[in-house]
């Protein structure tokens, strides 16, 4: 039987089907490109062909292997573009298809729009943190209020004071801590850091040192009170009328302009140390004391709360007495200032938080003090103790009845570096 339509030739039937005279089957180049007719609207014949002299309409040519070179409008051509099902509706394939093409995903895009949220989280948290901690800040000391004062020099000044203060603590704490219930408020420490371009200093003031009261106006009164040459331990000018006597009486003796003040007390120290999770210090010789509650062997060892104001606490059981405290107190700032600055601690905010409100919900500070100088304060502190600045104590040249009288000479020297904000070529010994 003849499968051909009757108006096709025996050369198109040679072309295109079994009746080909060769019997051999078309090449693999040829079948790339199938063709069909266009189907009608429910799978029937569609429209008959132009007449084209009673032959099939000439069909294009694989010379170039794609198939090009002519075609039949109604003939469906979308093999050459592989959206054979469904290209031009719903089918696989298609816009309706779950599967069919995606788009390449725009990785600048996702790059850009990650970066741009990270800095805005950090931005956002940045600003949150500082208003935080600067709520925490007990601007409670007017410097204002003390008169006749120095001139500034170059960099700046700032005077740190460890009190004995017992505000806050209950019966059971004061004794867990051995401060004891003494009325009022002292100094256990106190040290002066000066930043400057040349170079950070800090140095330790013995409490025990002696020093003449000047007049000052009462921080209460208001009431001017005249010199009347007195002398005494530098901690009774604290004791007398607090953080303004204090800061009067250093800048008379020394010659010195104080910029900030800043003071913590007992429970603030101890909370600060619980905070990250304790400070390791290396103790060169064991020692005791029932005073502070200290009872320490030599050797490398991680200090608690409690531990810790034990030793930075502790001078009946040195020879030298309040001159060994205060380098241990260097010591251990030292050690508490690297602790604080580790990555551990930075980068875990687990622990930075406790830390900072820890610390910054303890300190007493002047009314100008900001948390940039605090900062400021803090690195230059840690600096200074990791060796990048100059560490010493107060030179002293002896005593008398029990207090430590200060080297004039070399303290005048050591005023002017510092004012003129160069390098500390004064020591200690």
């Amino acid at each position: 039987m003849n499968d051909w339509p009757e108006a096709w030739s025996d050369d198109n039937r040679n072309r295109y089907g079994r009746g080909s005279a060769s019997a051999q089957p078309e090449g693999a180049r040829a079948m790339r490109q199938v063709r069909r007719p266009a189907s009608g609207p429910y799978g029937g014949p569609g429209p008959s062909a132009p007449p084209h002299g009673g032959r099939v309409p000439q069909q294009p040519t694989y010379v170039d292997g794609q198939g090009h070179g002519g075609g039949y409008d109604g003939y469906d051509s979308d093999y050459n573009t592989g959206h054979v099902y469904g290209a031009h509706g719903g089918g696989p394939g298609g816009p309706g298809d779950p599967g069919g093409y995606r788009p390449r995903p725009n990785w600048r895009r996702r790059v850009k729009w990650t970066a741009i949220t990270l800095v805005t989280v950090l931005v956002v948290t940045s600003v949150g943190t500082y208003f935080w901690a600067d709520s925490k800040l007990h601007r409670d000391v007017d410097l204002s209020k003390v008169i006749d004062r120095p001139s500034a020099g170059d960099g700046t000044n700032y005077l740190i004071v460890g009190s004995d203060s017992r505000a806050g603590l209950s019966a059971a704490q004061k004794k867990q801590l051995h401060t004891g219930s003494a009325e009022g408020k002292r100094t256990d420490s106190m040290m002066i850091l000066h930043v400057g371009s040349s170079g950070d200093t800090l140095i330790s003031l013995p409490r025990d040192s002696n020093v003449t009261i000047p007049s000052y106006k009462g921080s209460a009164s208001g009431k001017t009170y005249p010199n009347t040459g007195r002398q005494t331990k530098l901690n009774a000018a604290y004791a007398e009328d607090g953080p303004t006597l204090l800061v009067r009486t250093i800048e008379y003796n020394m010659g010195l302009h104080i910029d900030h003040y800043v003071e913590i007390g007992f429970a603030g120290f101890a909370k600060i140390v619980d905070a990250v999770g304790g400070v390791t210090i290396d103790i060169d010789k064991g020692f005791k004391d029932k005073y502070s509650g200290a009872d320490f062997k030599a050797g490398k060892q991680t200090l608690n709360g409690d531990e810790a104001l034990a030793f930075v606490r502790t001078r009946h059981a040195f020879a030298a007495s309040d001159l060994q405290r205060t380098k241990n107190q260097q010591k251990f700032l030292s050690a508490l200032a690297h602790q604080v600055a580790t990555p551990s601690t930075v980068l875990n905010p687990f622990k930075l938080y406790p830390t900072l409100g820890a610390g910054l919900d303890s300190l007493t500070v002047d009314k100008d003090m900001s948390l940039w100088d605090l900062a400021s304060m803090f690195w230059a502190m840690k600096g200074v103790s990791g060796g990048d600045g100059t560490s010493m104590n107060m030179p002293i040249s002896g005593s008398t009845g029990g207090n430590l009288l200060w080297d004039k000479a070399k303290v005048k020297t050591l005023v002017n570096e510092l004012n003129n904000d160069q390098k500390v070529t004064v020591s200690s010994e």
